[in-house]
């Protein structure tokens, strides 16, 4: 299961503070773990632009929504 699939099927149905909670519970194990294993580079893979790319649009258009 990928991570946008678990967000999708059980993370999007819990309440904003219990999901808050789960990302500070993450947040604070990334911490722990001193960046082990996390590319700390600032090159952009293709991959981060397109998800960059695809969250500005959706943006746009939402922003663009409360303008009309």
């Amino acid at each position: 299961m990928s991570a946008r699939e678990l967000y999708e099927t059980t993370i999007r149905k819990l309440s904003p503070a219990e999901r808050l909670r789960l990302a500070s519970f993450i947040l604070d194990d990334l911490a722990a773990s001193q960046g082990d294993g996390l590319d700390m580079s600032d090159e952009w893979s293709d991959q981060d632009i397109a998800d960059l790319t695809a969250f500005s649009l959706k943006y746009a258009d939402r922003s663009g929504d409360a303008d009309a």
